[in-house]
């Protein structure tokens, strides 16, 4: 009897037929459409969301070849602290909410849909200072290894806190 590849050919002989392979993001305009092609997909994110007061929510959401997407929730004023994401860039893409993001040139607020494209080294902070939760998407390229934490501006006391790692996105 005949196989299928004596029957129909070999398809490996015929690449024209074959499926496109899906491609991976390669650029930072690549990684920021990613994330939009994410956000719009609202019925596979919306369902995962969870909202705790005692401390940020996440959730890796995917993984690809040399990157990560994390989604976060946050409730009113809960925050990210001072930080900046080791090796990685990333693109944040506020979802839903409202967040304010705070590096040295001051205050931003980012509205659903706005997006944010960093270098390995920014320092920022991110926190939710509206009165209703938000949600945010995080693509870290290459995926997250270290977080490093970074004194606030102004400190309580005066002197400058230790910094510490955390690999919390």
């Amino acid at each position: 009897m005949n196989s299928d590849v004596q029957i129909a050919g070999d398809p490996l002989a015929i690449p024209h037929l074959l499926p496109p392979v899906p491609a991976h993001p390669a650029t930072v305009a690549g990684f920021a459409g990613l994330a939009r092609s994410i956000a719009a997909d609202r019925a596979a994110w919306a369902p995962l969301v969870r909202y705790d007061t005692t401390s940020r929510w996440y959730h890796r959401l995917r993984t690809g070849p040399g990157y990560e997407v994390w989604l976060l929730s946050w409730v009113p004023g809960q925050g990210s602290g001072r930080h900046d994401h080791g090796a990685s860039s990333g693109v944040l893409t506020v979802l839903e909410g409202e967040l304010t993001e705070h590096t040295e040139a001051g205050p931003r607020t980012l509205t659903a849909g706005a997006q944010r494209v960093f270098a390995p080294g920014y320092v920022h902070e991110v926190v939710n200072d509206a009165l209703a939760p938000a949600v945010s998407l995080h693509v870290y390229f290459p995926g997250l290894t270290n977080m490093p934490m970074h004194p606030s501006q102004t400190t309580v006391s005066g002197g400058a806190a230790a910094p510490s790692e955390v690999l919390a996105p």
